[in-house]
């Protein structure tokens, strides 16, 4: 399975193609609108969010509450296009339309502009808004949908906002009934009311602020991915995939970084039979990958997200078109959009593990998949 996006923050709408989809799996629009509703919540979103209500029509390869084999064409409106149309329209004239000319620090903006030659970063800002990422997240809702069917499960949460951290949380800690419920979509309340006040403080001062989320991954069975090639290594497909949402500077998975100042001993996991005789891990401090291989443990990794680079007391920048000293530009944005990238990132690790699923057990039909995934099972024991 891949996807490919298209549409432009204020454009008319967002669009996702997924293609590569087995047939035979069972969809709702509620299981896609609800991903979507998600990525929308969160302590310290913008006025935009107030505006959209993100739902997902689906244009190609859904019949029926059950996909066909053909590639599924997802769009999401944009509801406040109807504010931007002289703007963003198509083929309308530049004439009078006010240029964005002052690059912010940390965006796209200024790297975009020197790549394509353009002298107004509209042109590459509506493009690397997070805003595509909605459609990021209902393309990952159809690959949700191929894993559940295989026995998989896909959550996130919060593990930390600017200053404020809970800690780094074993998947057995933290109930996704109390994630769900939270604003700030971490577990522990008393972390959540300290993001909450750090969030109040960084809007006052006109500031951003990242954080850390955590995704975990139920259900795989080991010998998922592949350790002949690099590209068919599933940790480095995550990471790719999960940095390239948008102001995701780092990924770890298990303990990550803190391995790198431990003994072997305390950092590579002992091999055990369980109750079923099935070989497991005592530990979990891979994160369930060894070898570029899922291990059966679940899958844990952590992505870090930088602040958001607009901010209401802009940094110092270069006018693009005066070449002077100036303020960066200003967009309406989020404080905070830490509780949404745990989202997307969902999406974008259920996508790259339904389709390394599909390079062991098929691509075509759910149903030979499935009965794949049983054989398999019953070889390794599992």
């Amino acid at each position: 399975m891949r996807f490919v996006t298209a549409g432009e923050s204020h454009g008319v709408a967002l669009t996702a193609i997924v293609t590569d989809v087995p047939a035979g799996v069972t969809l709702s629009r509620e299981s896609i609108d609800r991903d979507l509703a998600r990525r929308q919540r969160g302590y310290g979103r913008g006025g935009r969010m107030a505006i959209e209500t993100d739902r997902a029509d689906v244009l190609s390869g859904i019949r029926f509450g059950r996909t066909l084999g053909s590639p599924v064409t997802l769009m999401i409106a944009n509801a406040d296009s109807a504010n931007w149309t002289n703007v963003m329209d198509p083929w309308g004239s530049a004439e009078g339309v006010e240029r964005v000319t002052a690059p912010r620090p940390g965006h796209a903006d200024l790297g975009g502009c020197l790549k394509t030659g353009t002298g107004d970063a509209r042109d590459i800002l509506e493009r690397a808004s997070a805003r595509e990422t909605a459609a990021r997240v209902a393309a990952g809702a159809i690959a949700k949908a191929v894993l559940a069917e295989l026995g998989v499960r896909v959550r996130s949460w919060v593990e930390s906002i600017g200053p404020v951290s809970c800690g780094a949380l074993a998947p057995a800690d933290v109930d996704p009934q109390a994630v769900e419920a939270s604003d700030v979509r971490c577990p522990d309340d008393a972390a959540a009311a300290a993001m909450r006040a750090a969030i109040d403080a960084a809007r006052a001062e006109g500031e951003s602020l990242g954080g850390i989320v955590a995704v975990c991954v139920e259900g795989a069975v080991p010998g998922i991915g592949g350790y002949a090639e690099a590209v068919s290594r599933l940790d480095a497909r995550i990471a790719a995939a999960v940095m390239s949402i948008p102001a995701i500077k780092g990924v770890e998975f298990g303990d990550g970084f803190a391995a790198a100042s431990r003994p072997g001993s305390l950092v590579h996991d002992e091999i055990v039979r369980d109750a079923s005789g099935a070989l497991r891990r005592a530990t979990n401090r891979a994160g369930g990958i060894e070898g570029g291989m899922t291990n059966g443990e679940p899958i844990v990794l952590r992505a870090a997200m930088k602040p958001i680079p607009t901010l209401m007391r802009p940094l110092k920048t270069i006018d693009l078109a005066t070449g002077e000293v100036a303020d960066a530009a200003r967009e309406r944005s989020d404080v905070c959009a830490v509780p949404a990238a745990g989202v997307v990132a969902e999406a974008e690790v259920a996508m790259v593990l339904a389709d390394a699923y599909q390079d062991l057990f098929g691509r075509g039909c759910l149903a030979d998949m499935q009965q794949g995934l049983a054989a398999y099972r019953e070889r390794i024991a599992w």
